[in-house]
């Protein structure tokens, strides 16, 4: 399993619907609405690596009131 964060910047006050709307998606393990730079962080996992970015680039990224995404992989280093 390949898993990832996903920050997402939204339209302005479209952060709750965003992370709602996500948290229905399968494959997505958590999405959180936040402050700072990002409005919401997904945690999300797929069986490859091509599987993950067809989830984000399919599914994520046409959500509504999303204007920016940002994949970070999990990496396990030890």
């Amino acid at each position: 399993m390949i898993q990832a964060y996903i920050l997402i910047q939204t339209e302005v006050g479209k952060a709750a619907a965003v992370a709602t709307a996500i948290a229905d998606i399968p494959g997505v393990i958590a999405a959180e609405d936040v402050t700072g730079p990002y409005d919401v962080i997904v945690r999300a996992e797929a069986d490859t690596a091509d599987n993950l970015g067809r989830l984000v680039v399919s599914q994520v990224q046409s959500v509504a009131g999303i204007t920016r995404t940002l994949t970070c992989p999990v990496v396990h280093l030890s």
